[in-house]
């Protein structure tokens, strides 16, 4: 069963998206980012091109034709992947084909609208029955 980790009050959403798709690469994994918003996406794309300066974190949008040979991808083809390791959502609602994949993370703002999607969220998976883990950012360590 997907293990779903939620990282809440993320300061930089993005930011945590971007160390935790580079932390799963530097283990080996497959990472799908899924953001449908061309915005989101957009931002992701150019985060994981600049930061940090001296790494790099391979990556292509899930349409490009090198998709199949990189190992962490933008976009919503889940199927673009070799294989189906760590899914990040960049979304308000559950992705689709979440169940797929090992590990699912979920990356709450601490703005109020973001939390309300965050505990919509959460009431998702946990009616289903996932096993669901929570880190508050606001914590030290």
């Amino acid at each position: 069963m997907t293990e779903i980790l939620f990282y809440t009050f993320a300061d930089d959403p993005l930011d945590v998206a971007r160390r935790i798709a580079a932390k799963a690469h530097s283990q080996g994994r497959q990472v799908m980012i899924y953001a449908p918003d061309a915005a989101v996406a957009d931002a992701i794309d150019r985060l994981l091109w600049t930061t940090p300066a001296p790494g790099f974190v391979p990556h292509c949008r899930d349409t490009d034709p090198l998709a199949g040979e990189t190992p962490v991808l933008i976009g919503t083809d889940t199927n673009a992947l070799r294989s189906a390791d760590v899914m990040i959502n960049l979304h308000t609602e559950q992705p689709p084909a979440f169940a797929r994949f090992e590990r699912l993370v979920e990356i709450v703002g601490p703005d109020e609208a973001g939390v309300e999607q965050g505990r919509e969220r959460w009431r998702f998976y946990k009616a289903r029955g996932y096993a669901l883990q929570s880190h508050d950012l606001r914590q030290p360590g």
